[in-house]
């Protein structure tokens, strides 16, 4: 069988990617439209529609310059990441032609047609079908069929009309990069059927294999395969049952049955779920959802399923259930766990107490201290969220600190020394012993406002009265101040 492979090219992907989000009116359609990014400390201009190169503009065009000439242009900042997934997306909806479908670079497309054309009438009638839907959706597509890939993308980029020879294209339609390319134009060396007329020796010695093997790849010497993109696994299951059901122990039987068959997927993958959502489907064609967000990645259904109860008792059944759908909306990497002959010590309690908690009031809600690397008392500790972030690090203090600290409240003192007595938020306290004092010193390289007046000598106070306050002194502008008390 006659191998065919066809090439779609998108000069103008990201472009149309914004156009097709915006939902661009007919009327405004034709207006001049850029897409910018930053380079070399200026906006240039990445990708643009057809209406803003009839104005001249071109990719790589300062874009103060391009504003000049075109004072209507419209933009808006690249986003590579949104256009490969958009890319993506292209080639799954590819796959409606053949089964073996790859990405060629970032705006690109390679198919392995070989055997799929006659189920679309043949190779004309397919090509025909895709340029339609290209133009249907707005996209600029250009597609061509070869026998080879490189002989596909050559058509694709440098012919000016389908079906031309590829020996009158120039040297760069072989894919080379730009260095070689402009060393054969030196020497005179412009289109493919320039570089064929040569010997094969001299070509390699010249400019290495590289050359020899894009030209073999293009005129089918040398064989190139086409590699089709892998397939996001999609973490679902679903259950249909014969009779509606409506009791809660029901669903949860049924829950338990799909959790099982999720985890398998879950630990194949080596993944956790970190969201879950269980779609319950009544007779009547409703449907509920019951969304559950875990403290840190789980794939244990023992563990799982109790954490659904309070959800599930919550929805109206109506006329009952016939369906069942569990989904992972939300996974991520979670390792095989080591076996080993001692008992580690788990968390799983107080993971499961906060899924819990963060089902009702958020999880973003539910938050954990963490040590920061600063010796200043405001600065020492950071908030995260728990399910977040993992309780590591040490409290590296060579003294005590409070375990409640506020904004320093002035007292009326006098001396470098802890007051004998003082009053402090409406109370009389009478000092007990003092210890310290422990200078600290500002972080110079960071502008605080409450650090300005210089270094601070705390000293930890005990008082009488029960009292144990953390006070601090400023030698430069003599002040004594209370900033924590110790439990």
């Amino acid at each position: 069988m006659r191998k065919r492979v066809v090439s779609v090219w998108f000069p103008r992907l990201s472009s149309d990617r914004v156009l097709r989000a915006r939902a661009m009116e007919t009327a405004n359609a034709n207006r001049p439209f850029a897409v910018i990014h930053h380079e070399k400390n200026t906006d240039r201009i990445y990708c643009l529609n057809q209406a803003a190169e009839v104005q001249g503009l071109y990719r790589g065009m300062g874009f103060s310059d391009a504003r000049a000439y075109c004072p209507d242009l419209r933009s808006e900042p690249a986003n590579t990441l949104a256009d490969a997934r958009f890319l993506h997306l292209l080639a799954r909806w590819g796959k409606r032609y053949c089964p073996w479908v790859g990405l060629d670079g970032t705006d690109g497309l390679i198919l392995n047609t070989t055997g799929s054309t006659h189920l679309f009438g043949g190779e004309a009638q397919m090509l025909d079908d895709m340029r339609h839907r290209f133009a249907r959706a707005g996209l600029n597509g250009r597609i061509a069929a070869a026998d080879t890939r490189g002989a596909a993308w050559a058509l694709t980029h440098y012919a000016s009309y389908p079906g031309a020879d590829i020996t009158s294209l120039p040297v760069a339609a072989l894919r080379l990069d730009g260095k070689a390319d402009t060393a054969l134009q030196r020497l005179g060396l412009r289109r493919i059927s320039d570089l064929l007329a040569l010997p094969r020796a001299t070509i390699t010695r010249r400019f290495g294999p590289n050359v020899m093997l894009r030209l073999d790849q293009a005129m089918g010497a040398q064989d190139e395969m086409v590699t089709p993109i892998g397939e996001t696994p999609h973490y679902a299951v679903r259950m249909t049952l014969p009779e509606p059901i409506g009791l809660s122990a029901d669903v949860m039987a049924g829950t338990k049955r799909l959790l099982e068959q999720l985890c398998e997927k879950l630990k194949d993958q080596a993944m956790g779920a970190r969201r879950l959502q269980l779609t319950l489907r009544r007779v009547d064609q409703g449907a509920h959802q019951v969304e559950l967000r875990l403290a840190a990645p789980m794939r244990d259904a023992f563990r799982i399923l109790p954490l659904f109860e309070r959800g599930i008792a919550a929805v109206d059944a109506g006329f009952g259930i016939d369906q069942l759908r569990l989904e992972a909306t939300q996974v991520e990497r979670l390792s095989n766990a080591q076996i080993t002959s001692a008992t580690p010590v788990r968390l799983d309690g107080l993971e499961d107490l906060i899924t819990r908690l963060g089902n009702r009031i958020g999880l973003e809600n539910i938050q954990r201290y963490l040590p920061a690397d600063s010796h200043i008392p405001e600065r020492s500790f950071q908030i995260a969220p728990a399910a977040y972030s993992h309780a590591t690090g040490s409290w590296s203090h060579l003294r005590p600190r409070p375990l409640r600290l506020f904004k320093p409240e002035p007292i009326a003192a006098i001396g470098s020394q802890p007051p004998a007595q003082f009053r402090w938020r409406r109370m009389s306290l009478t000092t007990g012993r003092a210890t310290g004092p422990e200078r600290i010193a500002p972080e110079w390289w960071l502008p605080d406002d409450n650090w300005r007046s210089g270094v601070r000598d705390y000293w930890k106070v005990d008082t009488t009265q029960g009292r144990r306050l953390w006070l601090f002194y400023t030698p430069q502008n003599p002040n004594w101040f209370v900033q924590g008390e110790f439990p």
